[in-house]
């Protein structure tokens, strides 16, 4: 990640407007405001529970009861026609555990009508070669990770959502990820990434720091370190916690 990169002026890919979701009787998120500059790394960070993965959803245009405005690519969140524009990684696997690497692909290659060439060019991405035909539950959970990853970029999206991709993952795997990611919004892709790690924050172009369903912070880096006087990010953010009186 690098904190120079120019973000002032780029157009937003993403831009929610005071979004509240509600589950039964109570509020899961409070007002949401962000935005997510194209060709950027947005880091959504927060402890587990606190509605990330909620918001994602809402995002993407999954998540019943939403009030409040979603735009995503200029559209609004879950328009048709953004079907084949953003990628979404879950938490949980989302590909098929009995079928081979090739064959997850070749089955969501069809979907979202990309041809083989395409499939070559995402294996060598996350870098898979190698394991094109082993069984996918025989993987270990970093690969797994990579074959959900890859099945999102066959469409070649311009906005991918993922939500905690690196949660149980080694170091080393973990920073490999990392590296794909900046890769991808070197291309012009833009990325959310959920994250209850503070120790990938620097690892984002912007952060959105997140806490009991409400938007703490749409920051940097750089300007959080600044704020706090914090250089750590995790106690950056226990320091605008504070500030906040929670």
């Amino acid at each position: 990640m690098s904190e120079t990169v120019d973000i002032a002026e780029q157009p937003a890919a993403i831009t929610v407007s005071g979004i509240d979701v509600r589950r039964g009787e109570s509020n899961v998120l409070h007002s949401v405001s962000l935005v997510a500059p194209v060709g950027t790394v947005t880091g959504l960070l927060g402890p587990s529970g606190c509605g990330k993965s909620t918001l994602m959803r809402a995002i993407v245009g999954v998540q019943d009861h939403v009030e409040g405005r979603i735009e995503v690519l200029g559209k609004p969140a879950g328009s048709a026609s953004l079907r084949s524009l953003v990628g979404y990684v879950t938490q949980a696997p989302s590909v098929y555990a009995d079928l081979s690497v090739s064959e997850n692909l070749r089955y969501f290659a069809k979907i979202a009508r990309a041809g083989r060439d395409r499939i070559a060019e995402v294996i060598d991405t996350v870098g898979l070669h190698g394991f094109e035909d082993r069984v996918t539950g025989s993987l270990s959970g970093g690969q797994r990770s990579r074959v959900s990853l890859a099945s999102a970029l066959l469409g070649s999206p311009e906005v991918l959502v993922l939500d905690e991709p690196t949660v149980g993952l080694d170091p080393v795997i973990r920073a490999e990820l990392w590296r794909t990611f900046h890769a991808l919004a070197d291309s012009g892709t833009t990325l959310l990434v959920s994250s209850h790690v503070m120790d990938e924050a620097g690892e984002c172009d912007r952060l959105l720091l997140m806490r009991e369903g409400r938007m703490l912070r749409d920051t940097t880096p750089a300007a959080l370190r600044e704020e706090s006087g914090e250089e750590d990010l995790q106690k950056a953010f226990l320091a605008v916690i504070e500030s906040e009186g929670s």
